[in-house]
């Protein structure tokens, strides 16, 4: 049936009203009124802004509602004089049971991965969570998020290599897969100066945890997997993802074919190498994401001797290394022997702000072999240059100004800043007689909750403090019954948070 202008009218044989559909092409929603065999009456419709939606409607519909403004027709509709029954939906939006399927099957992998990664499901419920409190002020001690201004001497720089683009003199397109050989060069120099490392086993990248995925895919899916536990959840998903593991194991909370090298505070959060099986690839982060415990250098020397004897290859992420204050290795290459068992993975994040700038690096040495002999660093580089095209020009401009005798002072006052929110959180927790770890060579906060679930912890905190934590079974079996704290954050937002758990917890 049609209009006088041609445009179809929505009918429905069980209703007695028919709609002509509004006339913006943008949207086509259908309206319906409930029926009745009351007597009609017509009127003048409101506009669309006088309509109260009914609470069940989905959050699809609210998202298009949200994004449109409109006014039905003006022209006299003829509606039951019992309350209207609203029934709104997007002609765009076809029902599942007949929207188009391909024939490729879903990656198997990806079906073994439990629920969302950490971080977004901690930002989901904290985004509920102000759903329900608009007018709370929600701090975040969660995400591993740097708050502080980058430096000047440091965005200065940046800014200038940007205005340069600008010129025909300055401008550039592709560089090196590797990395400008300036700051290839002051990576080694500052951080690997009388170790060995030389400037061409350095991989300049956008951070360590894009280097983890491209590691992973060097190694392929044939390999056995060890992994500190508790520990950053990138090392477990990557593995995951690509095919090294087995099915999740929901009676223990573990993935099959990985090994997790318990990490407890009774064994000083460093696993008993004795009783570890053999691995091909170790992961292992110190300062511990998200303990905060370091490895002793004795710890270490430990470490590399067991990968040597079982032929094994260690990841090393020290992405917080210039946290530490004492004299445990902010290298797993100031250990004897490392250079023939170990990568380094490592990132500008965390000392210079740079989470959203994107800048780090990776250590591949040239003494590094797989076990027919074929340098590690080679396959690497074809990895490198396969999947990427460099990190940003502008970036490595920062980084370069990063390592500047400025830039290292500038960087230093950043991660004292973070260190004094920490020791704050420390005493806090501690007043309150909690058992609490990490916090002097990293800035995280590992507090003990016994006999509690991580989650329940996280959620009793965010409901009645406001505050953003970490639950610690987010990391790994070994985290259950702890929560992270993390120090990034605006000194009066970490002191407001220290009185409110005072308060609650008291």
């Amino acid at each position: 049936m049609l209009n006088s202008d041609h445009t179809p009218f929505e009918y429905d044989p069980n209703r007695t009203a028919m709609i002509k559909p509004p006339s913006n092409r943008q949207f086509h929603n259908r309206v319906f009124f409930g029926n009745s065999s009351a007597a009609r009456r017509c009127f003048k419709p409101p506009t669309m802004a006088a309509f109260q939606a009914p609470s069940t409607i989905s959050s699809s519909s609210s998202a298009f509602l949200a994004h449109n403004s409109f006014t039905l027709s003006s022209s006299k509709l003829c509606l039951p004089r019992s309350k209207p029954r609203v029934i709104l939906k997007c002609a765009s939006a076809p029902p599942t049971e007949t929207a188009h399927k391909t024939k490729v099957s879903r990656n198997a992998n990806m079906a073994k991965l439990q629920a969302g990664y950490l971080f977004p499901e901690i930002a989901r419920r904290r985004s509920a969570h102000m759903l329900k409190y608009p007018d709370a002020k929600v701090i975040s001690l969660g995400i591993g998020d740097t708050t502080e201004p980058i430096p000047d001497v440091i965005t200065s720089a940046m800014a200038k290599r940007s205005h340069a683009l600008s010129t025909i003199d300055g401008y550039s397109g592709y560089g090196a897969e590797q990395g400008e050989k300036q700051l290839r060069a002051a990576i080694t120099s500052t951080y690997y100066g009388d170790l060995g490392i030389e400037e061409t086993d350095v991989f300049v990248s956008d951070g360590a945890k894009c280097d983890i995925s491209r590691l992973q895919m060097l190694f392929g899916s044939n390999v056995k997997m060890a992994v500190q536990d508790p520990s950053y959840p990138a090392y477990v998903d990557s593995s995951v993802i690509i095919g090294q593991t087995g099915q999740y194991q929901k009676d223990i909370e573990k993935f099959g074919d990985i090994e997790y090298m318990r990490c407890t505070p009774e064994n000083g959060f460093f696993p008993d190498l004795s009783t570890t099986p053999k691995a091909d690839i170790i992961f292992f982060c110190s300062p511990n994401n998200p303990t905060g415990a370091v490895a002793s250098r004795d710890q270490l020397t430990q470490l590399v001797r067991f990968a040597r004897d079982n032929g094994s290859i260690i990841i090393y992420d020290s992405a917080y290394g210039m946290y530490i204050s004492d004299d445990s290795p902010k290298s797993i290459f100031e250990i004897p022997g490392a250079k023939e068992v170990a990568i380094e993975v490592s990132s500008f994040s965390k000392y210079a702000g740079f989470t959203g700038v994107r800048l780090g690096w990776t250590v591949v040495p040239k003494e590094l072999l797989f076990s027919d002999g074929f340098p590690v660093a080679k396959d690497f580089n074809r990895i490198v240059c396969t999947c990427f095209n460099g990190a940003s020009n502008i970036a490595q401009a920062g980084g370069l100004a990063c390592l500047s005798p400025d830039g290292l002072k500038a960087m230093s006052d950043v991660i004292n800043f973070y260190k004094e929110n920490t020791a704050l959180i420390v005493d806090t927790f501690t007043t309150l007689g909690f058992n609490v770890y990490g916090g002097k060579n990293a800035p995280y906060v590992w507090v003990h909750f016994p006999g509690r679930s991580s989650w329940d912890v996280f959620a009793e905190i965010l409901e009645k403090t406001h505050l953003v934590t970490t639950p610690g079974s987010g990391f790994g079996p070994g985290g259950e019954g702890f929560i992270r704290v993390s120090s990034f954050g605006h000194r009066e937002n970490v002191l407001e948070a220290c009185r409110r758990l005072k308060q609650f917890y008291k």
